[in-house]
C-alpha cells in the first residue's frame, strides 16, 4: 500500500512538473513570436497597414511538438505580449485579427501533422494551414475587419480601398481587394512561414521534447 502511495505520489509529482514545463515552453515560444513580429514590413501590392511577420514560426513549432491547443496558447501569449509591449493601434481590432487568422494557420496544419508526424505530413499540414489562412484572412477582411476598421476610424470603406489603389492599380472595389491584396498577401505570409518552419521544426521540436520530458 505504501508502495502504491508513492508511486501515485511520484506520478503527480512528474505530472506536475511536465505541466510547468510545458507552460514554460509555450510562455518562451510566445516570447520569441512576439519578438519577430517586431519585425515586419508591408509587401509593394498591399496598402502599408498590411505588413509582414514571421511571428507564426515559433507558434507553428511549438504546435508541431506539443500539440494544437498549445499552438493556441502561444498565440494568445504573443498577442498578450505584443499589447504590453506595443499597445494597440488598432482599437483592439488588429490583434483579434491576428489571433484568428494566426489560429487558422497553425490549428490546421498542427491537426495534420499530428495525425502521422512524418515530413509529409508536416509539408501537407503546411499546405493546408496556408490554404485555410488565405480563406479566412479573405472572409474575415471583406466582412469583419475593413467594415470594423472604417467605423473604429470613422472612414469610408472606399477610404480603405483607394489606399490600396494607391499602391495596386488592379484594386477598384472590394472585391479586387481581397483578390489583389488580401489573398495574396496571406499567401506569401503562409508559403514563407511554412517554408521556414518546415526546415527547423525537427531540429527544434527535439529539443522541446527533450526538455519537457527530462
Amino acid at each position: 500500500m505504501e508502495r502504491l502511495n508513492e508511486k501515485k505520489k511520484k506520478a503527480e509529482c512528474f505530472t506536475k512538473v511536465f505541466e510547468v514545463k510545458r507552460l514554460v515552453t509555450m510562455a518562451m515560444l510566445g516570447g520569441v513570436a512576439v519578438v519577430l513580429m517586431q519585425f515586419s514590413t508591408p509587401l509593394w501590392f498591399a496598402p502599408p497597414f498590411y505588413e509582414l511577420d514571421l511571428s507564426e514560426i515559433p507558434v507553428l513549432i511549438g504546435s508541431f511538438a506539443m500539440g494544437p491547443i498549445a499552438g493556441i496558447i502561444i498565440e494568445f501569449i504573443k498577442i498578450m505580449l505584443d499589447l504590453v509591449v506595443s499597445g494597440t493601434k488598432t482599437m483592439f481590432v488588429g490583434e483579434f485579427a491576428n489571433f484568428l487568422m494566426g489560429c487558422s494557420l497553425v490549428v490546421t496544419s498542427s491537426l495534420v501533422y499530428n495525425y502521422k508526424k512524418t515530413k509529409e505530413a508536416a509539408a501537407m499540414g503546411l499546405a493546408a494551414g496556408t490554404i485555410c489562412l488565405v480563406v479566412v484572412a479573405s472572409v474575415l477582411n471583406a466582412y469583419v475587419l475593413l467594415p470594423t476598421y472604417a467605423i473604429a476610424f470613422k472612414l469610408d470603406l472606399e477610404t480603405l480601398i483607394a489606399m490600396g489603389t494607391e499602391v495596386n492599380p488592379i484594386i477598384k472595389n472590394l472585391k479586387t481587394f481581397i483578390m489583389f491584396a488580401v489573398a495574396p498577401f496571406n499567401l506569401v505570409k503562409g508559403l514563407l512561414t511554412s517554408l521556414i518552419t518546415f526546415l527547423l521544426y525537427k531540429k527544434i521540436s527535439s529539443i522541446i521534447k527533450s526538455f519537457n520530458y527530462k
